[in-house]
């Protein structure tokens, strides 16, 4: 098994690893498997080695926080000497000169940048598949490993690569997570420099450990005090698994994972009690608004032509929306007075993070547009409203179907300012109830 981030890390500071030994085994790991997993659309393979080398040869190399620790990146990421395809074939491809704000922190912090992960066209669903590849899942190839981090999901849980590097704006990062046993944070608007959307994407991490993903956070963030996970005040938890105004139905396992992490935190000390907020019913559109118009927005740099079937339609709704005003803050205001009111008699809210167990892999980027959102918004039932907000919200792995052998996870959201009181819950869960870290074992 790969090691863990901080464990590389220790050992590169204490000269008993070699960032291009460890850079080395983590390219093999990926020529061995990702044939199958479908993680990357671009490994850098002599680009890594040599910057694992420098890493090497740096002064400060016993101060960096991610000393020689490979990291995988999402195809959105600009990256001197790469483009970022967004997963799209009709986007600029001329390389970037410099690096963008969330590679230049990695690489000073001392990570290693090994590849950019799969992503779904403008990385607007969460099923991540290209006409070049298909992002499954590593518990069971089968099926998709989420998106639109979908890729970079499939080569943390694969053990590819101990970390990995994501963005949120309906639950990027955390349903891909839930559906690969990871833990996958959104941090609340302001942490991390925004990702688009109209406000609603964040970037965030993707890692098998509480403490890793809070190392990576720390990193993205420029804010070393993330990094440390402090056991939490005793907390008041309101505990939902009824899809907000929807009221879908949600499946049994997903459920039965809300009521196990409730039995973890209560004999933990916290006080849980059944508890969902106020939503209001324009949230919906205030989210759907936005989830189209943000992709438009970003499809000016394209070549609209050259945008698969589904793009096209997507794209064209957007700018309908776009036309017709329907981005109005007063949407979102009204839902985050809703989501306070609920944060002051409530520290924490615990959700499942899927409604549905995740889709079969394939090549949903061929299928019409509707038939891509109907499964999308069957998923994300509890994700997406929480970027709304612009509140933190996290992923933790609790078990696994017996069914599917498929993980299952809970959602926590915690108020702004709240992503180090989500890492200690988190890391209460994961030391009461240890997941295996990668589908590997």
């Amino acid at each position: 098994m790969v090691s863990t981030a901080a464990e590389i890390a220790a050992s590169v500071r204490a000269g008993e690893l070699d960032p291009v030994q460890v850079t080395k085994e983590a390219l093999d790991r990926i020529a061995a498997a990702d044939g199958v997993v479908g993680a990357f659309r671009r490994v850098r393979v002599e680009e890594a080695l040599a910057e694992a080398a420098s890493v090497a040869a740096r002064p400060d190399l016993a101060s960096l926080p991610l000393a020689g620790v490979p990291v995988a990146v999402k195809d959105v990421t600009e990256i001197a000497g790469e483009y970022a395809s967004h997963g799209s074939l009709a986007g600029p491809s001329s390389p970037a000169e410099e690096d963008g704000v969330i590679a230049a922190r990695l690489r000073a912090a001392g990570a290693v940048l090994v590849g950019l992960t799969r992503v779904p066209e403008l990385c607007v669903w969460p099923m991540s598949d290209t006409p070049d590849g298909i992002a499954r899942n590593p518990w069971d190839p089968t099926y998709a490993s989420g998106g639109s981090s979908g890729g970079s999901a499939a080569a943390v849980a694969a053990g590819l690569v101990p970390l990995a590097h994501g963005t949120d704006g309906m639950g990027s990062v955390r349903l891909p997570a839930a559906m690969c046993g990871l833990v996958g944070l959104k941090p609340g608007a302001g942490v991390l420099s925004e990702g688009g959307w109209f406000g609603m994407s964040v970037h965030g991490p993707l890692a098998t450990t509480v403490a890793d993903a809070a190392l990576l956070v720390s990193v993205l963030a420029s804010d070393p005090s993330l990094a440390v996970v402090s056991p939490p005040p005793a907390s008041r938890i309101g505990m939902s698994t009824t899809v907000p105004l929807l009221r879908t139905p949600v499946p049994r396992e997903l459920v039965a994972a809300v009521s196990r992490a409730a039995e973890l935190l209560t004999s933990a000390g916290h006080a849980v009690s059944p508890a969902a907020p106020r939503y209001p019913a324009t949230m919906v559109l205030g989210m759907t608004a936005r989830w189209c118009a943000g992709p438009a927005e970003q499809a000016r740099d394209f070549d609209f032509g050259r945008f698969q079937r589904r793009t096209r339609t997507h794209v064209r709704v957007g700018r309908l929306i776009e036309r017709a005003g329907l981005i109005r803050s007063r949407t979102r205001d009204r839902w985050i007075a809703r989501a306070a009111e609920y944060f002051e008699s409530h520290d924490v809210l615990m959700t499942p993070t899927l409604s549905h167990w995740p889709v079969k892999a394939g090549r949903w980027h061929e299928k019409r547009w509707l038939t891509n959102v109907l499964p999308s918004t069957r998923l994300a039932g509890f994700t997406g409203q929480w970027n709304l907000a612009g509140y933190p919200a996290i992923t933790v792995p609790v078990g696994r179907s017996v069914r599917s052998g498929l993980p299952t996870s809970v959602q926590l959201v915690a108020k702004p300012g709240g992503e180090s009181l989500l890492l200690g819950l988190a890391a209460q869960l994961e030391a009461a109830n240890p997941w295996p870290r990668t589908a590997r074992g």
